[in-house]
């Protein structure tokens, strides 16, 4: 695989999997299985998948930072 697509597909897969679930569990907590559940289902997943895609390329980032940063200065605390 292309490394350049690489960060793309990994982010969906993380992505996909998550919405789904927050979608399944958002549905049940406020609707239940009614008669139209999975209908409720796809709408609500349907907005949340590109949301969250977006959000993602935002996020990673910042989050890979303050992982670091968490990281090395805990190392240097260690040290002293």
């Amino acid at each position: 695989m292309n490394k350049k697509y690489f960060k793309y597909i990994n982010t969906l897969f993380v992505v996909l999997p998550m919405t789904l679930i927050m979608a399944f569990v958002g549905l049940i907590r406020n609707y239940g299985f009614g008669e139209d559940w999975f209908f409720k289902f796809l709408n609500a997943w349907s907005i949340m998948l590109p949301v969250a895609y977006m959000a993602a390329f935002l996020i990673i980032p910042k989050a890979r930072k303050l992982a670091e940063k968490a990281t090395t200065e805990t190392k240097t605390t260690q040290a002293i």
